[in-house]
């Protein structure tokens, strides 16, 4: 087989890697082209190197390009993959520390509440123009597998606005699968049957079975409580578990951020998360992780282009979807995963344009979603509050209207359980003049915007969160890595 796949925001080191090498698990794909596209050329130039590498020692026939010119990397492309991040650190950097200076403790902040929302603001008019470039230069009947968060407004804005062929992929359902299969004394997730349907970071395991056998509720409570890991850095997640009746694919410090009770005062945030690591909880995490991935990428560059001559193992080959998708539509073998695509009846409770996530398989014809799907009713409210939030936020973004962005946020369930109307009407508008530079759709409210800065009454505070922590130095990333290597 010979086609092209074009990688957008390829800059993203180690998942464009994993992609890369998981896709070339697959025996008939040794003859295709990836064509890299990044805004950072110094970024694309790393990572190309990297692939050749791979190429080189597994003595590949494969083909690797890389431009900043996205139109030229998109060109005749069959399949287009999306890692992109708009604004880059800087930009997410506001994300986090604006809205604590209203009272907003984000771990995350890249799906919905105050940090996601104006994520997607950037990314939804970069996407769009990728849509555009796709529909012209691209195969015909391209496709669009996109990985970058929002997942959820960006692929409703591809889908809807794009008009683009276009599914988004996340692996919040295989990680949680992992954890269920662990606390049940599973041998591997093979033994593990299941459903988990919602929409994308609140999708919810709603059938769950054990080499046949139905696991309820007080079985799966049970068994997590009794771990001696996940009881300490789930416990939030566990008491969801508790008083929904089903457990949900995302980690302690996601979650807590989608929902209204558990991160809306600082005493109540420490109670409930897991300091042991940044994805239970901690105010920023994610941001400090990516900063520190970052900064450890660039310093120890030499080792990862040495780790990058070994061969490929297949046995390796990562539960992430891109390439059983693109194994399944170009060999037939059909593959089942968890896709987010636009509901139109999949899921019946609800909204039809929602972009949810729910199982489906693929084979030559496409993806083919399993629809009839009925969700637990709180389940259910759960979504539907934050479809409204994102419903409005993509609309805003493809509009430009800063006051049905502010309505968005407001709206937001964490950010309504924080902030004042007045709070959040200031919080959009420094938002927006600090992150004028990637929002071109703005750009007519700006200046008002900061006009009222300049005579709002509303009071701040600098604030560092709850549980926040400083980003680590390479001299201490070096001393844990060494320590934990020693300890294993």
């Amino acid at each position: 087989m010979s086609f092209k796949i074009a990688i957008i925001g390829a800059g993203s080191v180690g998942f464009t890697k994993k992609l890369f090498t998981d896709i070339l698990c697959v025996p008939e794909f040794k003859d295709i082209e990836f064509a890299l596209t990044d805004v950072s050329e110094h970024n694309l130039q790393m990572i190309k190197a990297i692939l050749d590498r791979i190429v080189e020692a597994n003595r590949l026939p494969t083909r690797v390009t890389a431009t900043t010119d996205r139109r030229k990397a998109l060109e005749g492309a069959r399949y287009v993959i999306s890692c992109v991040r708009v604004g880059g650190l800087e930009a997410y950097a506001d994300d986090i520390r604006i809205p604590l200076k209203y009272g907003i403790d984000q771990c995350v902040g890249d799906t919905i509440c105050a940090g996601g929302i104006l994520y997607g603001q950037r990314n939804i008019p970069v996407i769009l123009d990728f849509c555009k470039d796709m529909r012209e230069v691209a195969e015909t009947n391209v496709k669009f597998l996109n990985y970058a968060n929002p997942m959820a407004m960006n692929t409703w804005a591809a889908i809807e606005y794009g008009k683009v062929d276009t599914v988004g992929l996340c692996h919040g359902v295989q990680h949680g699968a992992e954890q269920i299969a662990e606390v049940l004394g599973a041998k591997s997730t093979q033994e593990l049957d299941y459903v988990c349907s919602g929409i994308n970071h609140q999708t919810w395991f709603i059938d769950l079975r054990l080499n046949g056998r139905p696991i309820g509720k007080d079985e799966l409570v049970a068994a997590f409580e009794a771990h001696p890991v996940y009881s300490q850095q789930e416990k939030l997640r566990i008491d969801v578990l508790k008083r929904f009746g089903v457990y949900s694919t995302e980690s302690n410090g996601h979650l807590s951020e989608y929902l209204p009770w558990y991160r809306k005062r600082p005493d109540e945030i420490t109670r409930w998360i897991d300091m042991s690591d940044w994805i239970h909880g901690e105010t920023g995490g994610y941001l400090r992780y990516s900063t520190e991935t970052r900064n450890w990428f660039e310093t120890e560059y030499p080792q990862f282009l040495e780790a990058a001559s070994k061969p490929i193992d297949r046995a390796k080959r990562s539960n992430e979807h891109a390439s059983h998708i693109l194994e399944a539509l170009e060999t037939n073998r059909v593959y089942r995963g968890h896709f987010n695509v636009k509901n139109n009846g999949v899921i019946a409770n609800l909204p039809q344009d929602a972009i949810i996530e729910s199982p489906g398989f693929v084979d030559r014809f496409g993806i083919n979603m399993a629809a009839g799907i009925t969700l637990p009713e709180a389940c259910a409210a759960t979504c539907i509050a934050s479809i409204n939030v994102q419903r409005m936020s993509v609309h805003a973004a493809i509009s430009g209207d800063i006051d049905l962005l502010k309505l968005a946020v407001l709206h937001d369930p964490l950010v309504g359980a924080v902030s004042t109307p007045e709070e959040v009407w200031q919080m959009v508008d420094e938002m927006v003049v600090a992150q004028a530079a990637w929002l071109p759709q703005y750009a007519h409210a700006v200046p008002a915007a900061r006009e009222r800065l300049s005579t709002s009454q509303v009071k701040t505070r600098e604030w560092a969160g709850a549980a926040r922590r400083s980003v680590r130095s390479i001299e201490e990333l070096r001393a844990e890595k060494a320590a934990l290597k020693q300890a294993g």
